[in-house]
């Protein structure tokens, strides 16, 4: 098979114009500064920075990762120093280190306030180009049920977010449900420009020697290529249940990983575990999609969105 010379790797979420589909998983990149001296961030297609919220939030007590087979769990409780001091200096960094990729800032909240409060503040920053809501976070005034487990919480967050910007909102979305689409249907009729998923799955491990959980909380999110079929089939399955793009996540390690990502309905797709394994990992994935639409042929990546055969 002839081989072009050129591939075209822009897509789209919204009016966000990407210039190549692969992202940073938040809370596996932080803003970036880490990963710079292995990482050329110019490329990446965008930046998601680690949750951001109000008011800094500690976290969890240790030990809070384990690692598991072929894949990890981790509950660090989404530690951040607070909106202002990460205006202050992760989005300082970002817009003199990362210029050209645009800024994709993960919002974290206790409540639908403090969800709407955080957006509001971040929108006086020319540097954010957009927002990923994250509804996996506990809802305070509903005794702790996460947001994403809810139709009507998930909703009531991304209204209340629509309502203090014109920025994209990508929704985050909870795998820890019994219908994804349905929850992915609700934060549509929201608002909500693009959905990303999935978030990490429900685990546990136990130290059977001590006979004690290897993480200080008992239980924690599970990611990395255990979770990638489980990823991809909620994809697929939310891919065709609304009308607004996909971002796809859940144990991407290779490009190849990515376009099965793509072929099941996502229009970018996020790097999350890979990068503690590799630092260069998304410079991996992305070298490894525009090898692929070489060998096959594709000269627009965009046209391998939702292309399974079925």
């Amino acid at each position: 098979m002839t081989m072009d010379a050129h591939v075209d790797l822009s897509v789209a979420l919204g009016e966000l114009e990407l210039a190549n589909p692969v992202m940073t998983a938040s809370g596996t990149f932080a803003s970036g500064r880490e990963f710079a001296a292995f990482v050329d961030l110019n490329r990446l297609g965008a930046v998601v920075t680690k949750g951001v919220s109000a008011q800094p939030w500690d976290g969890n007590e240790s030990p809070r990762i384990a690692e598991t087979p072929s894949g990890m769990l981790n509950s660090i409780g989404l530690q951040n120093p607070g909106a202002e001091a990460f205006c202050a200096k992760d989005l300082v960094w970002l817009k003199e280190h990362a210029p050209r990729v645009p800024v994709i800032v993960n919002v974290s909240g206790h409540t639908v306030d403090e969800y709407a409060a955080v957006v509001e503040r971040l929108d006086e920053e020319c540097a954010v180009s957009a927002y990923e809501i994250n509804i996996s976070c506990p809802n305070v005034d509903e005794g702790g049920l996460a947001f994403g487990t809810s139709c009507p919480a998930a909703a009531a967050v991304v209204a209340a977010c629509r309502e203090v910007t014109t920025r994209p909102l990508i929704v985050k979305l909870s795998p820890n449900v019994s219908d994804i689409a349905e929850i992915a249907r609700a934060v549509e009729a929201a608002g909500a420009d693009a959905v990303s998923l999935i978030n990490t799955l429900l685990g546990m491990a136990i130290d059977v020697d001590t006979r004690r959980p290897m993480l200080a909380r008992g239980v924690g999110g599970l990611s990395g290529p255990a979770i990638r079929p489980v990823a991809v089939r909620m994809v697929w399955q939310v891919a065709r249940a609304v009308t607004i793009p996909v971002v796809g996540m859940g144990g991407i390690m290779t490009g190849r990983d990515a376009i099965e990502f793509m072929l099941a309905g996502a229009t970018a797709v996020a790097v999350g575990t890979a990068n503690f394994i590799d630092p260069t990992a998304t410079m991996r994935v992305l070298d490894g999609v525009e090898e692929y639409c070489r060998k096959h042929g594709v000269k627009r990546v965009r046209d391998l969105i939702g292309a399974v055969s079925l």
